[in-house]
């Protein structure tokens, strides 16, 4: 069995996405609260193996498209380092294996993590031939992560604008990934993502217009108006971070032509990394420190 190219193909520079189910966490202001700590980093161990067995499983499904795309050909299964056989049973493994340590954790959590688990199959199989649904599965995706976090922990001030920001910042890295396969790949954008032919590069940057308003209008309407912010609005000096931190990407997208993967964007992209650095120094102080 090839550990290497199994492992590679868990897709571990995606794990990071998981992280928003740590939102729940860090904006009820428990991140001091081991009693809250530890279920989440059990939560997000658990969302990482899930995520992996989907990854495998869209690996599976797509071996022949991706063997026509000029980077994702080089991934294990489609070069034929994988065994089929091996990624579905180690697919299997981690699915159900998750799924069980979920309800030891959490009944709310096992079923968040099992309507992930439907909605990635169906994603996979069908949803995503469908102009419009693919990207808004995606951003689904990450509101169940939100969601996650919220189950294994007692909640007092979390708020629902944070989903509504989690959802439209999703919408904008997918919708970032979609222009930039339609740039890289041309004419072929069809062979390789037949829902490609759907999309032109015109509506995606009309999308993103409005995503990108809307992701910033709600963050900055959770800042002032959600219940359980701090009351002397010191959330507000976050916002300038998150408009730098959306206009860098909308930068490397349109002029750098980057966007194929946020995560690797996020990892290699310094002034994107300081800002997020920045974004968590002054969301710590708001809630934890200045919340007085």
């Amino acid at each position: 069995m090839n550990i290497r190219g199994l492992f590679k193909t868990m897709r571990p520079k995606q794990w990071p996405k998981n992280g928003f189910v740590f939102v729940a966490l860090i904006f009820d202001g428990k991140l001091l609260d081991w009693a809250s700590v530890w279920p989440t980093l059990i939560a997000f161990l658990l969302l990482c193996l899930m995520s992996s067995a989907v990854y495998i499983m869209n690996d599976l499904a797509d071996i022949e498209s991706d063997r026509e795309h000029p980077t994702k050909r080089k991934r294990p299964l489609p070069a034929g380092q994988l065994s089929p056989a091996v990624a579905t049973a180690a697919a299997i493994i981690f699915a159900v294996g998750s799924l069980l340590v979920a309800v030891w954790l959490a009944i709310p959590f096992a079923l968040i993590l099992l309507a992930y688990l439907v909605i990635q199959i169906a994603y996979t199989f069908r949803l995503k031939h469908m102009v419009l649904v693919d990207v808004s599965i995606v951003a689904t995706g990450f509101i169940l992560r939100i969601a996650a976090g919220v189950t294994v922990i007692a909640v007092q001030r979390f708020s629902p604008w944070l989903y509504l920001f989690g959802g439209f910042l999703a919408l904008f890295m997918a919708l970032g990934k979609r222009r930039h396969e339609l740039k890289l790949l041309g004419d072929n954008a069809g062979n390789h993502r037949a829902i490609l032919d759907e999309y032109n590069l015109d509506l995606i940057d009309k999308l993103l217009g409005i995503v990108t308003t809307s992701a910033i209008v709600a963050y900055s309407l959770y800042t002032f108006l959600a219940e359980g912010v701090p009351e002397n609005h010191a959330m507000m000096l976050t916002i300038p971070f998150v408009l730098y931190g959306m206009f860098r990407y909308l930068y490397l997208i349109h002029v750098r032509q980057e966007g194929g993967a946020p995560e690797e964007i996020l990892l290699k992209d310094r002034p994107l990394q300081v800002a997020l650095v920045l974004w968590g120094l002054v969301v710590f102080l708001a809630l934890y420190i200045l919340n007085v």
